[in-house]
């Protein structure tokens, strides 16, 4: 059935956890293979304990999806990207807490035949996962969601009128902080190899404890550890904690890599130059990146609406980017442009002032040594919390902060 047209990789694999509670046994996946041929294309994985798989496809761009209990993906060398066949390539890692996915990058619509666990002459277990070409309208017709369906939508509240933003008990203030990627999502991957979803994770653990121990604010995280959280469930984490300011933190990288410097990104349909739109439109992909379905996305998150019911929210938005352009400046380089606009997704809370923050270019040596600096770190968050207060102080009606 296979023919020799095609090569067999084989990929050596460490030892994976998956965490089920105190008698937790180890699941280690020692083996990737494949085989790929005219008729059938088959991925293997080797593994020491029998799991519960669950696959599914999706379209635009094709990919078949691998669910499987929590491991960890320790490969010995990079995933092969075949240059001619089927198959375009693999990606990899956490999904959501219990959860690890396989996505295969796909070249043409392909179905799953099957996808099975099956004991391996007494030496543990292969799981088959079994790949054959089919019709674009075929594979339409296969498109299924995975087993866990995301939140259901929240109907968005009308904007708070400037200064009446919910109050917690204690009078602290509710701050979103957004560390970005995580999980099967790294973000970009920089110098020495640092990569953006550990990066902002610290920094947003560094700028908790600033805010919190000025007594003045709560934060609230959207993710806690390495997880990928899709962009619309971090929208959702931000409405539902009631939180007064939403901060997504990231760092980019470019070809260049003498570029460097700190940015504000607020909302807006059109983006202030191409670099801000460039950038937006990666981003945007995180949720194709980890394999997620967007075809039922309601229009709210979908699309970019600027309407009369977010401008008083983008308004406060701006007010807010000045601010921390204001106090970042002063602890950090900037861009000439340090306040720009794109349409980023995880932006469009219709009631939350929000703005991304990109912290350095990781691909500049200079500002990922900097960033990986507990001291600097520190400098940041004073700066932000300075900008917070100043921004709170400016708000018509609003008690003062500090």
């Amino acid at each position: 059935m296979y023919t020799n047209r095609w090569r067999i990789w084989a990929l050596a694999v460490v030892c994976a956890w998956f965490v089920a509670g105190p008698a937790a046994a180890q699941i280690v996946v020692s083996r990737l293979g494949l085989v790929s041929g005219a008729e059938r294309t088959r991925i293997t994985l080797d593994l020491s304990q029998k799991v519960e798989p669950h696959s599914f496809v999706l379209a635009d761009p094709y990919r078949a999806v691998l669910d499987l209990p929590q491991v960890a993906f320790r490969w010995a060398e990079s995933l092969p990207t075949p240059a001619e066949g089927p198959i375009a390539g693999f990606r990899h890692g956490l999904f959501k807490p219990g959860t690890s996915r396989l996505v295969v990058d796909l070249r043409q619509p392909m179905r799953i035949v099957q996808a099975q666990v099956e004991p391996e002459q007494g030496q543990g277990w292969r799981l088959v996962l079994d790949l054959a070409p089919t019709t674009r309208e075929a594979f339409l017709a296969a498109l299924a969601m995975p087993s866990t369906a995301p939140p259901t939508q929240a109907k968005p509240a009308a904007p708070p009128q400037d200064g009446q933003m919910p109050r917690r008990s204690d009078g602290r203030r509710t701050i979103i902080l957004d560390p970005g990627h995580g999980g099967i999502d790294p973000g970009t991957i920089g110098v020495g190899g640092v990569r953006e979803k550990t990066l902002t994770l610290d920094v947003a653990q560094d700028l908790k404890r600033v805010l919190e121990a000025s007594g003045r604010y709560h934060v609230v995280l959207t993710r806690l550890d390495d997880s990928f959280i899709r962009l619309r469930e971090r929208i959702q984490i931000a409405r539902s904690s009631k939180g007064e300011v939403f901060l997504s933190l990231h760092a980019d990288a470019l070809g260049d890599t003498s570029f460097r410097g700190m940015t504000v990104y607020t909302l807006s349909d059109r983006a202030s130059d191409a670099e801000a739109e460039a950038l937006a439109q990666r981003e945007n992909k995180a949720d194709l990146i980890a394999g997620v379905d967007l075809r039922d996305e309601s229009p709210e998150v979908a699309s970019i609406l600027i309407d009369l019911a977010q401008r008083e929210t983008m308004n406060l938005s701006a007010r807010l980017a000045g601010h921390l352009v204001q106090e970042l400046s002063r602890e950090a380089q900037l861009l000439r442009n340090g306040h720009r606009f794109a349409g980023f997704a995880v932006l469009k809370a219709p009631d939350v002032p929000s703005a991304l923050i990109e912290l350095g270019y990781l691909s500049n040596r200079l500002d990922a040594q900097q960033l990986a600096q507990a001291a600097y770190r520190r400098r940041l968050g004073q700066a932000v919390l300075r900008a917070l207060d100043q921004f709170f102080r400016s708000r018509p009606g609003a008690a003062r902060a500090g």
